[in-house]
């Protein structure tokens, strides 16, 4: 066997598979280098990010596949699923070596698979457009923390960027230690070195405009008066907002202001 190790870049795992395709390899593995553990009994080619090799897999599959069929291949990249590699490679091998619309063909478990991890990471992308609830910086900037279980930020950057295109803001990911800064022109991809402006809850008050906790009083206050008891759905309420995603939301934090 062959391991193509990778540095666990998009634009990598792209070039790898073309360097699968180049060398006409066929019992391979596609392994972020993070990952690989040698092994005496195979073969390591490492793979370095190449623009142009990434470029020609991709336009290979922007001739084969709708849109929605490169969304659920990026978003399987970003699933950070243990095979993830194996399963993209596997379907673009499936894809390259059909004339018909291979996304389409749910009989195969792999195009099934890939469509599945598509919808999931649709379900979270809209989640977290919903539930993100910034707080604003002493400097102005708009600041919030999110947790998903999936490398949600790429997907999610286009919708803040239109929703909220007059305000610089930071959404930070804690568990990836990473985050995306606009500031009212582009985006940019940040990391701290030190620990995040802090975990939901955490937050040092010093750390926020002097306003901040009179603007999330009032918006707890709105929810409060808004709520009709009568028609309360806990039930209907926790399928549409799990549980999980309460740890973001103001309005669940009664009674005292919530540091994103």
């Amino acid at each position: 066997m062959t391991h193509f190790v990778y540095d666990g870049s998009f634009e990598g795992l792209l070039t790898a598979i073309f360097e699968v395709y180049e060398r006409k390899a066929d019992i391979v593995r596609i392994i972020p280098a993070s990952q690989y553990q040698p092994d005496a009994f195979s073969e390591k080619i490492e793979i370095y990010p190449d623009e142009t090799k990434a470029n020609r897999v991709w336009k290979g599959l922007q001739k084969k596949l709708s849109v929605d069929g490169l969304t659920n291949v990026f978003s399987c990249y970003l699933s950070e699923l243990p095979d993830r590699e194996e399963l993209i490679l596997e379907f673009c091998r499936l894809v390259f070596a059909s004339d018909d619309k291979v996304e389409e063909n749910y009989g195969s478990p792999i195009v099934l698979r890939v469509a599945q991890i598509g919808r999931q990471l649709f379900r979270e992308k809209h989640r977290f457009e919903a539930f993100v609830r910034f707080g604003q910086l002493q400097d102005g900037t708009f600041y919030a923390t999110i947790d998903p279980d999936f490398n949600v930020i790429p997907l999610i950057i286009s919708h803040f960027v239109t929703r909220y295109a007059d305000q610089a803001w930071i959404i930070y990911d804690i568990r990836r230690k990473y985050g995306i800064y606009y500031d009212k022109t582009e985006v940019q991809e940040v990391r701290f070195d030190f620990s995040p402006l802090a975990q939901p809850g955490n937050a040092s008050p010093e750390t926020y405009d002097s306003r901040e906790d009179l603007y999330q009083l009032l918006w707890q206050a709105y929810f409060k008066s808004v709520n009709i008891p009568a028609r309360r759905n806990m039930k209907l309420h926790r399928k549409h907002v799990p549980i999980r995603y309460w740890k973001y939301l103001i309005e669940k934090q009664p009674g005292k202001p919530y540091r994103s």
